[in-house]
């Protein structure tokens, strides 16, 4: 009778990045199980904790997959309810461009591009350049430790394919040079929002070291001002998934990404990396794609997840865009936008030029500035929404410019006023918390200038 290992694999999604999947792994053998889930590419991230974080959003599906296997190895394994619920989720990709293929074919496409991710960032497919290629990225490469054979790459995260086979390096960059001469570059492509976000997955859990209980605090349910920000990245990368009638561009310094939409009036800034305390999210809206702003609103680093989402859904839905200029918002239009303020009981005051909407606990609030909402300047903040203790320096503000849509003003107030959202609870004996995200540093809130041109 073969004894049983003692090695104990305990699956649950992840801390921050939305569909990846940690193990923590514990027992006098638990290296065993360890080395079978290494050679399935899940990363070593801490002492006994690993993480599968793909560029195909396939992670609950694999690691059942392995799960299956393990068990099979005599492993014991644990999967939470959170995480099997995932296993269990039914969905498919939004607009996906080979509609006649089934959802495991779909699978099976996005595995392959997986395994062309996985030998690029384990060194073994070396990527010699890349290009534009209408609204997708190509790339040339040669595989170092297989055949030695050179490949033609074609698009890009989940849907990345090898179109052509060279048997050589020089071959394949003549043929790769004569089709994109124009926007060929030497090295990879920078990496897409999806791949950033796999890599920061496996760089949440640095320095922890494995519990038999997941080592992360439960989240908690709060208003919706004081929830984390959560991954803006991942964010962003969904919406251009789901919404193709918005093209990416990335800058050649890779430090932002724009979505635009096909009408050219309508355009989205992401910056990456940026400190929470400045301007991470710049929209702007345009009469024609050749003309002067008629909007703009921006978003810090550190604004709640939930409020980012409801932004970036108002947008997908296309409403609202076309605010004609000379109309900016009167006491009207204000007192609908701001009615789910009111319903929800947050506190109306008047200081001349300027109204104020105050939550219940004052620690969010709505500022309008009606001098400002008669101006044509598109550096003045007619609208200011933020959350903190201190207004004048808060952990997280939107703003909004004369003329933006009292439509997307409305939904953003809705948001606030009625929706919940997650923050991690602060460690105990710290002290109360009164601010979002308090690990961040307050927000200066500055209107002047657009990076959205």
């Amino acid at each position: 009778m073969t004894s049983p290992i003692d090695a104990h694999v305990r699956f649950d999604t992840h801390p921050t990045h939305p569909t990846a999947v940690a193990a923590v792994l514990t027992g006098t053998q638990a290296h065993i199980a360890l080395t079978a889930l290494e050679a399935a590419d899940w990363s070593i991230v801490a002492t006994n904790i690993m993480v599968l974080a793909r560029i195909d959003h396939e992670e609950p599906y694999w690691a059942n997959e392995a799960a299956s296997h393990l068990l099979a190895e005599g492993i014991t394994v644990k999967i939470t309810p959170r995480l099997q619920e995932a296993i269990d989720e039914e969905w498919t990709w939004a607009n996906y461009p080979m509609p006649w293929c089934s959802r495991s074919e779909v699978r099976e496409v996005s595995n392959q591009a997986q395994k062309i991710h996985d030998d690029i960032r384990h060194g073994h497919l070396l990527i010699h350049a890349h290009a534009r290629d209408a609204h997708t990225t190509v790339a040339v490469g040669t595989y170092l430790h297989r055949s030695g054979k050179s490949v033609y790459l074609h698009g890009e995260d989940h849907l990345r394919q090898v179109a052509d086979t060279f048997d050589s390096p020089a071959e394949a960059l003549t043929a790769f040079e004569k089709a994109h001469a124009a926007t060929m570059q030497p090295g990879p492509a920078p990496l897409t929002d999806t791949e950033r976000a796999a890599a920061q997955a496996r760089s949440v859990f640095d320095g922890t070291t494995a519990r038999t209980e997941p080592s992360r605090p439960s989240l908690e349910t709060v208003p919706v001002y004081l929830a984390d920000p959560g991954d803006h990245e991942t964010l962003l990368s969904s919406f251009l998934d789901s919404n193709p009638e918005f093209e990416k561009r990335r800058t050649w310094s890779d430090e932002a990404t724009y979505a635009i939409h096909e009408s050219q009036t309508l355009r989205i800034e992401h910056i990456h990396n940026m400190d929470a305390r400045e301007i991470a999210w710049t929209v702007a809206a345009f009469e024609t794609p050749v003309s002067d702003r008629m909007w703009h609103l921006t978003a810090t680093g550190s604004t709640p997840a939930p409020v980012v989402q409801e932004l970036l859904n108002h947008l997908a839905d296309g409403g609202g865009w076309d605010t004609a200029v000379g109309a900016p918002g009167d006491e009207k239009m204000t007192t609908k936008a701001t009615q789910p303020l009111s319903d929800a009981d947050w506190k109306h005051t008047v200081d001349g030029v300027r109204m104020r909407w105050t939550s219940p606990a004052g620690d969010a609030g709505v500022l309008f500035d009606a001098f400002h909402a008669q101006q044509r300047s598109q550096t003045m903040a007619t609208w200011t929404i933020w959350a903190g203790s201190n207004p004048d320096r808060p952990t997280w503000a939107v703003t909004a410019s004369p003329h933006a849509p009292n439509s997307l003003l409305a939904d953003l107030f809705e948001t606030l006023a009625h929706e919940t959202g997650l923050r991690r609870p602060k460690a105990p004996g710290t002290g109360h918390r009164t601010s979002p995200a308090s690990s961040y540093p307050a927000v200066t809130v500055n209107t002047a200038g657009s990076r959205t041109r």
